[in-house]
């Protein structure tokens, strides 16, 4: 998630097990462990063409946790007085540590929390990257902790915290549901699928899944238990590596890159040309308007292949998501009832 969820989360668990023995500071040291993780942005190994890819990588995961946490407290460490407890301030910024890559993973972008046994993300899809519900419970919780000097309020963020997780988690099935049906309805075959909480809330969801080489994009409003409603989108062609097969070997590198980090969500965008974005997210939830992808230049020279952003090419779009999460007019009901079933 951000970083001051993931600092504060960090933060919540160092100051609820250490509270006791190290005070406030629990709670400093446990946010720096918290956000430690994401030092990858600064490592120079990711390609120009691809910046995320190692991005939420082998520093998020669970192997990596007594490193990240040893690496987060020397800064602390190197105050005398503080090294006099250097077990207490590596535990809480390992324990801070620990809590990065499990709430990545909750998110939709994914982490390689098994890495190196398993070398691909893990993307559980019940929290948007940004929920301020969720970060506010996190906020009360720590400021409290620390000002009362307790560790009461921290646990009970963080129960908070686990309780809000639990309902995505329930929001997830029910939007799962809600897109085999409306897959069934239409005669589909879902042959890979996703369902993922738009940013800040649980309420409106995207449904994009791929049948008969085509992915469909739809928006799904889980409100009320038992019921779901829709707004139906479009579609679009999966962009496969065969399309790309008389290019260079550089674009070919590049592109398969993009479809392993997008997990096979890939198409060429409608109104740009040779270029391809990763179709999970879009400023529609209903639709294909990817926030980034890659794009082929071919100006007579040498082929090059760069990673472009597209989130700011559509305006209002926060205030539209916004009007569709707290009213429903423009939904549809969908083709059927709405089963409670579980989705691994």
């Amino acid at each position: 998630m951000d970083p001051v969820t993931q600092s504060l989360l960090g933060a919540a668990a160092a100051q609820a097990v250490l509270g006791r023995r190290l005070g406030p500071v629990a709670a400093l040291i446990g946010a720096v462990g918290g956000e430690f993780p994401d030092i990858d942005v600064f490592l120079p190994i990711a390609d120009a063409a691809l910046p995320m890819e190692y991005h939420r990588h082998f520093t998020h995961a669970l192997a990596f946790i007594p490193f990240g946490g040893a690496l987060a407290a020397l800064p602390f460490l190197a105050r005398a007085r503080w090294r006099r407890q250097w077990k207490l301030i590596v535990a809480a910024a390992t324990i801070g540590c620990a809590t990065h890559g499990l709430l990545d993973t909750c998110t939709t972008y994914g982490t390689y929390l098994l890495w190196p046994v398993v070398n691909a993300r893990l993307a559980w899809d019940i929290i948007s990257i940004i929920d301020p519900v969720f970060t506010f419970a996190l906020l009360l919780g720590v400021a409290w902790a620390v000002a009362a000097r307790s560790r009461t309020p921290a646990r009970v963020a963080l129960v908070a915290a686990c309780a809000y997780l639990a309902l995505g988690t329930v929001q997830h099935h029910r939007a799962k549901g809600a897109q085999a049906l409306l897959a069934s309805a239409r005669g589909h075959e879902i042959q890979r699928g996703r369902v993922m909480p738009t940013l800040g809330n649980l309420v409106v969801w995207r449904s994009v899944y791929e049948s008969n080489g085509r992915l469909y994009a739809d928006a799904l409003r889980v409100g009320r238990p038992g019921a779901a409603l829709v707004r139906q989108g479009t579609s679009v062609v999966r962009a496969v590596p065969a399309e790309l097969a008389g290019s260079t070997r550089r674009v070919r590198d590049v592109f398969d890159g993009l479809e392993a980090f997008a997990d096979g969500y890939v198409a060429a965008t409608s109104n740009r040309p040779a270029t391809y974005g990763d179709m999970r997210y879009s400023m529609d939830p209903a639709g294909f308007e990817p926030l980034w992808g890659i794009r082929i230049e071919d100006s007579g020279g040498p082929v090059d292949v760069v990673w472009i952003h597209m989130a700011g090419e559509r305006p209002g779009a926060i205030r539209r998501l916004w009007h569709s999460v707290l009213s429903a007019d423009g939904w549809a009901a969908l083709p059927g009832p709405l089963l409670f079933t579980l989705h691994f």
